[in-house]
């Protein structure tokens, strides 16, 4: 007898059983490796100095990484209740690194992670002390008086208001990334932070610094099944080497949540999530109006189809507050940090910000 013919176009039997018999031995060797948190990923590797230090926070300089460079720096501003790493997460997934490669001369403020005496900080000393000091060093460092802002998330947010504050300003450019503006649109957010149930005094006299489980947990509790559809995935592609390791730079970020300043969360709630003032043109900061129509600069608003943590209802009305002539918004696939972190931005975001912004920084 001869044996069984394979159908063209088929795999062999033996062969599929030999395939997944190896991917099984990758997943339980890989699996234990993940569990037990082994040879975690290295992030933040972009070589950087730190040109000026307060408190916390830390003002990066990455070294240049191309032989000609933009006359504007460029300074990224990040949220003050994430790590930074998720803008430079490793060579070749880090919006740090593609800037710089596209001509760039990066900084990045760093606010670090709050000790309990930073629970009185608020937003006037962001916006009118921090970041005015940070860029005076980079104006200083870099030799040019005009300096492009892109801010991701809150850092958008604090961008805004920093320049909504006064009415010359060295912002030459501003690029937002899933920022909210209308917190009317906030989704389950709006809905927890109900004055009604809500009491954020108690909570802020009670425990400072809003304690980092917390906000993780808020995080994870708009989307419950994402974290278990997020293992089953892991489980079925475990023999990936790329996938685990992608999954293990995400997830060591998303798990690395740090507190959120207790005076800084108390403002935010009653003013923005609770009053909306910022939409309604009635925020007040260290005593004076914000006002968005001071913004004249050019600013790109880039936001994800599908985020919920900033969703499009919170985030679209953005240009329409400022003053700009020279605006543009822009809808991507993507969620809130698939937008700007990972495979998605790399072909969506990253081009589009080197695009609008190279021609608008020589």
């Amino acid at each position: 007898m001869t044996a069984p013919q394979t159908a063209p176009g088929t795999e062999n039997i033996g062969d599929v059983v030999r395939k997944e018999v190896e991917r099984t031995i990758q997943r339980s060797v890989r699996g234990i490796d993940v569990l037990l948190g082994r040879d975690e990923p290295d992030v933040g590797m972009t070589p950087k100095d730190v040109i000026y230090r307060r408190g916390t926070m830390r003002l990066y300089h990455y070294h240049p990484m191309s032989d000609e460079v933009y006359r504007i720096p460029v300074v990224l501003v990040m949220s003050l209740i994430s790590k930074p790493y998720i803008l430079d997460l490793t060579p070749g997934v880090s919006f740090v690194e593609f800037l710089l490669r596209s001509g760039f001369d990066v900084y990045m403020i760093d606010w670090g992670v709050p000790r309990p005496e930073d629970s009185k900080l608020k937003l006037e000393d962001y916006t009118q002390d921090l970041i005015p000091s940070c860029i005076e060093k980079i104006q200083d460092e870099a030799g040019e008086s005009d300096v492009s802002f892109i801010g991701y998330c809150m850092g958008g947010l604090l961008s805004l208001i920093y320049r909504g504050l006064i009415d010359e300003s060295p912002m030459a450019n501003l690029v937002t990334i899933a920022t909210p503006v209308n917190f009317e649109g906030m989704g389950l957010f709006k809905q927890w932070t109900d004055k009604r149930w809500f009491d954020v005094d108690r909570v802020v006299d009670q425990l400072g610094n809003i304690p980092p489980e917390l906000m993780y947990r808020s995080f994870e509790l708009l989307r419950p099944a994402d974290r278990l559809v997020a293992y089953v995935r892991l489980w079925d592609n475990l023999w990936n080497d790329q996938y685990v390791k992608h999954y293990r730079l995400f997830n060591k970020w998303t798990s690395d949540q740090i507190p959120f300043p207790g005076e800084c969360f108390r403002q935010t709630t009653k003013d923005l999530m609770w009053e909306n003032k910022l939409m309604k043109g009635e925020l007040k900061v260290g005593g004076q109006s914000v006002d968005l129509k001071r913004v004249k600069e050019p600013v790109l608003n880039a936001m994800a189809q599908h985020d919920h943590i900033a969703p499009y209802e919170a985030t679209h009305e953005l240009t329409q507050l400022v003053g700009s002539e020279d605006k543009e918004d822009v809808v991507l696939k993507g969620g809130h940090v698939s937008l700007v972190a990972g495979m998605n931005a790399v072909v969506r975001l990253w081009p589009k910000v080197n695009e609008w912004l190279s021609v608008r920084s020589v």
